[in-house]
């Protein structure tokens, strides 16, 4: 039989991450492709004990169906935490629960767009956003990436230029792919612009806690005072990815919008989950427990970088990220990604090509992304060596 799909879905590829995951059952590959937390950051036996108190205690509702918006005591303690760690949440916001900081983007962008209208992203961007802006049939407009964030001059031609503009999408701290931070002067320049042209922003800040050099900038949502920006966040990369609890805080009225969406698409958030991740944060240390993550990665990161120096030619660029999951590695001009991409492969080392990254998926890629939680510090040692073998 021949089966004929939807507008929406049909043009949209898969994630070349999640292709990827289907490659890493063989524990032979060496990879840097995925941006999975290492698992040795997972607080388990902490989660054994919660769990089997949550099981002999209140086993009948952390297994029941329950409320869209989520398990109240868990919204309460992530606001009270949203408000003392990065001064954000006011009388006019409110907060919901998500499966993951990817349905927080996915549901504003199916409460706020229409087919057609427009979403401005920074170029290169997460391809989880990407995905989810493309099967809204939405018309996606990159803006150059620099070193200390967007190209500012871009954004504001963008934003002359383009009709019917719903929201600019940013991951300004730590950006996945590139791994770079936002500057201040650019993070006021963004909301300013967004101010004068009457649009909103979706901040995307998965990777928040996860500093482990440098000085913490504010939010984007910190400086709102209109009730223009959309904050989304998650515990995956700090608690459990699998667990997928994440979390949007935006304007009342778009969080209403976005509980009736919500409500038909997965009901709500998996509740055990939100209770073990409420009593977690009753009862144990998250700072505490954050600062041995920024420590490993700290390690990881250094290390990822000294075999980048070691081992790789000296003419390419890189970053040096001051948090997070990523690094982005930029070769000589003229390098075939794609083919330097599909040779590791086949030494057994797993890359991203910038590619999958970038607003025009047809554009040829000039650089790729590491990851530096997943594999041990023995492992990225070897890999970056095959890396710079092959690119020799």
């Amino acid at each position: 039989m021949e089966y004929n799909f939807s507008d929406k879905i049909n043009p949209v590829k898969p994630s070349a991450i999640r292709e990827i995951f289907k490659v890493l059952q063989d524990k032979s590959v060496i990879s840097f492709a995925g941006g999975n937390p290492a698992e040795e950051s997972f607080p388990i036996e902490d989660i054994k004990r919660l769990s089997a108190e949550l099981l002999e205690k209140s086993a009948g509702q952390a297994l029941q169906y329950s409320q869209t918006e989520g398990y109240p005591l868990l919204r309460e303690q992530v606001k009270a935490r949203l408000k003392e760690k990065f001064s954000i949440g006011s009388e006019q916001d409110e907060l919901i629960i998500t499966s993951g900081g990817q349905q927080a983007i996915d549901l504003t962008a199916k409460v706020l767009c229409n087919e057609g209208d427009t979403v401005i992203c920074e170029n290169p961007s997460f391809i989880g956003a990407l995905n989810a802006f493309r099967a809204y049939n939405l018309n996606l407009v990159g803006v150059d990436l620099e070193n200390d964030g967007m190209n500012i001059e871009q954004l504001e031609n963008a934003l002359k230029t383009e009709k019917n503009v719903r929201f600019i999408y940013v991951i300004p701290t730590f950006q996945n792919p590139m791994g770079i931070t936002t500057s201040l002067e650019k993070r006021r320049a963004i909301m300013e612009l967004a101010r004068r042209y009457n649009v909103l922003i979706l901040e995307d800040n998965p990777y928040a806690d996860i500093r482990f050099s440098g000085h913490d900038l504010p939010t984007l949502k910190s400086m709102d005072t209109e009730g223009r920006v959309i904050y989304a966040g998650t515990f995956s990369k700090i608690f459990s990815a699998g667990m997928r609890v994440g979390f949007c805080l935006a304007p009342k009225e778009v969080i209403a919008k976005i509980v009736v969406a919500k409500q038909v698409n997965d009901v709500h958030t998996n509740i055990f989950f939100q209770m073990l991740l409420s009593n977690y944060l009753s009862s144990c240390d998250l700072d505490s427990h954050i600062l041995t993550i920024r420590a490993l990665y700290a390690k990881k990161s250094s290390a990822m970088l000294e075999a980048i120096s070691k081992y790789l030619p000296g003419d390419i660029e890189v970053t040096r990220p001051e948090g997070g999951l990523f690094l982005w590695v930029t070769p000589r001009e003229g390098t075939d990604i794609d083919a330097l991409v599909k040779e590791l492969a086949a030494r057994k080392v797993a890359v991203v090509t910038g590619k999958a990254f970038q607003i025009d998926e047809n554009s040829p890629a000039k650089s790729f992304r590491l990851n530096y939680s997943m594999p041990t510090l023995e492992k990225i040692e070897e890999g970056v060596k095959i890396i710079g073998e092959v690119m020799k």
